[in-house]
């Protein structure tokens, strides 16, 4: 507790002698409490990244997009473009943060751990993304324990539009987007349709041969008002992508690895206000195919299902005082191999039952408060309880303080009750639970154009589904492991982290904006060597680093803007990523091992041509084109991309 206590000085230090911040606009944000809020008088740490940064991005994906705007957060990437990836939040693995598209819960079922991958995940028909930093399962519910990603899309637009959007770039890389969308106040209607292909280059160190992926994604809405009073939403994403990679083991051949993709993700939203309550009842659906062919040319499908029957009800007692409520039914199946007997398909299902409230008041004229709670109950597992406390107080107009303290929950994957180990006894599988606080500060210097955000954070769990001991008598066995020598059990594993994540913006004119973010993550994993497979223990070479893998201590993002005129820009965008620990694999052992730290740079030229052409011109990783992000994997090597926009 010294080392936060630490952090938290330090950053009561920064706020009092620093004067390097730009100026607060007023945003809107729906996450920190599932309705529309002003993001001035949230209490939980929240982010935006709107339709303008989006727009105007080099970059061809949502989880690059995020790595490259925001603080606090780690992505990484096993190979190019396409190749799989995830977002690491408060140094934690990327299963215990939670994405939504269009307000539905988006993770395959069929994977280990019942998680997202940013992989296919292409911008161009999204104009919003918000990210909330911390526990927030009393909202949302299993998995939430570092944070929660909302994702929403484009809607449309007064009149009958449409945009065609054309990139090309290094190794064969090409995309083309075209959307129409319209509104004319009793409906809106918006159609997005995306395909990105690209050559590639290798996934892995060890050979040249390239890896290419294509993909090929619609995004659809539709809304209809039947009255002021009732309101019908439709939303439909899909996406086809096949990917080729490489075999992790170097004495395999990687001709035949492939995975082909699809997923699919429908809801229906009906809305219906009467006076101060206003309620929800949408109905979500998910579907996704993995099929995928391996070296030796066999074939294995996997599938995931879902599907989510919501109540979401908001009442009003005045402008600054309100209770949101309601009952969340998600009903989960797999159909997959066994990963280690490799047996035929087997079937599995679950289902979690929840039922939540949030109390946002205004106790004060300058405090503003939530206090929240929610009870899921699972099939297996049994029912837990989770909770939050948000405040935020307004020391004066240019000075905001900011504290979240939450509580969360994560329930097995399908995988790791029916799939990956025999439990024989699931119901002694613990859930994962933890618990969180962060304290922030934003100030604004108006004198000097400056804004300044600071918040420092602590976050602890148990119950790691990863923990093993080296004896039978567990609730269950691993039959890879030899049928009774090992037993999973999660009773006693425990992890941590906690850091300081401090960012600037400063505009000291109008031609001129500069970016600065700094975060410093400390982390503790611990459950990585209780795996009897390792050839040591805590402090051995097989344990190398006590950090949470792939998550750097030190990370620093720079980016500067200089607004030539009214319709020319040029940027450039800087970032360092310190060393980090990795799993190794079998090509040397599976010890641990480091990966370098790597320094990034990016150029980026954007030009409007005539009000209706935006031209943007790239050059990316300048500096490092051979760094990694994950052991003996390539990340996007350095690269020049064109893109122009026509709107009409």
């Amino acid at each position: 507790m010294n080392k936060i206590l630490n952090y938290f000085l330090l950053t009561l230090f920064f706020l009092t002698f620093s004067n390097i911040f730009a100026k607060d606009i007023p945003i809107l944000v729906i996450s920190p409490g599932k309705t529309i809020q002003s993001k001035s008088v949230v209490g939980s740490d929240v982010e935006v990244i709107d339709i303008k940064t989006i727009s105007k991005s080099n970059d061809y994906f949502i989880g690059d997009i995020l790595d490259n705007n925001l603080n606090g957060i780690n992505y990484f990437q096993s190979g190019g473009y396409g190749t799989v990836s995830g977002i690491q939040l408060r140094g934690q693995p990327k299963r215990y943060t939670t994405v939504y598209i269009d307000g539905v819960k988006v993770s395959d079922p069929s994977t280990p751990s019942n998680d997202y991958y940013f992989n296919n995940l292409l911008p161009d028909s999204f104009e919003r993304i918000e990210v909330l930093k911390g526990a927030q399962s009393s909202l949302y519910g299993s998995g939430a324990l570092a944070g929660t990603i909302q994702i929403f899309s484009k809607k449309g637009r007064e009149g009958n539009n449409k945009d065609i959007n054309i990139s090309t770039g290094s190794f064969g890389t090409k995309k083309i987007d075209l959307s129409f969308d319209g509104n004319d106040g009793y409906y809106d209607y918006y159609l997005g349709y995306t395909n990105f292909s690209t050559d590639g280059e290798s996934a892995m160190r060890d050979n040249l041969e390239k890896d290419g992926y294509r993909s090929d994604s619609l995004t659809m809405n539709y809304g209809y008002n039947f009255s002021d009073k009732l309101r019908l939403e439709n939303y439909l994403y899909y996406n086809d992508s096949f990917l080729e990679y490489d075999a992790v083991n170097k004495a395999q051949t990687d001709l035949n690895d492939a995975t082909d993709d699809q997923q699919a993700i429908y809801t229906a939203r009906l809305i219906h206000k009467n006076g101060k309550l206003k309620n929800t009842l949408s109905y979500n659906n998910t579907y996704v195919l993995r099929n995928t062919t391996q070296y030796n040319n066999n074939k294995r499908n996997y599938y995931g299902y879902r599907d989510a029957i919501n109540i979401l009800s908001e009442y009003n007692f005045n402008l600054d005082n309100k209770i949101i409520f309601g009952f969340d039914n998600e009903f989960d199946r797999a159909e997959l191999y066994n990963y280690y007997t490799d047996s035929s398909y087997a079937k599995s299902d679950e289902a979690i039952f929840s039922q939540y409230f949030d109390l946002q008041l205004r106790p004060a004229k300058k405090t503003y408060t939530t206090f929240g709670l929610r009870r899921d109950d699972h099939t297996t597992v049994g029912d837990y309880y989770t909770g939050r406390i948000t405040a935020s107080h307004r020391l004066d107009a240019n000075t905001k303080l900011r504290t979240n303290l939450g509580t969360s929950v994560r329930f097995p994957a399908l995988n790791s009750l029916h799939h990956g180990n025999y439990l024989k006894d699931k119901e002694n599988l613990k859930a994962e639970t933890g618990r969180s606080i962060d304290i922030g500060i934003d100030k604004f210097f108006p004198e000097e154009n400056i804004n300044l955000s600071a918040t420092t954070f602590y976050l602890k769990y148990k119950n790691d589904i990863k923990g093993w001991k080296s004896h039978s008598g567990g609730v269950g066995e691993n039959y890879y492991a030899g049928g009774g020598n090992y037993a999973l059990d999660n009773s006693n594993s425990k992890t941590e982290s906690y850091g300081l994540e401090l960012q600037t913006k400063w505009k000291p004119n109008e031609k001129h904006l500069l970016n600065i973010g700094y975060t410093r993550t400390e982390s503790f994993d611990g459950t990585t060597c209780d795996n009897p497979d390792s050839t040591g223990g805590p402090g051995s070479a097989a344990c190398n680093d006590e950090m949470n893998v792939r998550v750097p201590r030190n990370q620093i993002n720079l980016e500067g803007t200089k607004f030539i005129n009214n319709n020319l820009s040029q940027s450039i965008k800087i970032k360092y990523v310190g060393e980090r620990r990795d799993y190794g694999n079998v090509n040397q052992g599976f010890e641990d091992v480091i990966l370098s730290k790597y320094f990034l740079a990016d150029y980026i030229i954007n030009y409007n041509l005539f009000d209706t052409y935006n031209l943007n011109l790239s050059a990316k990783n300048i500096f490092d084109k051979d760094y990694s992000e994950a052991y003996e994997y390539k990340a996007p090597g350095r690269s020049l991309n064109f893109m122009i926009n026509r709107k009409y």
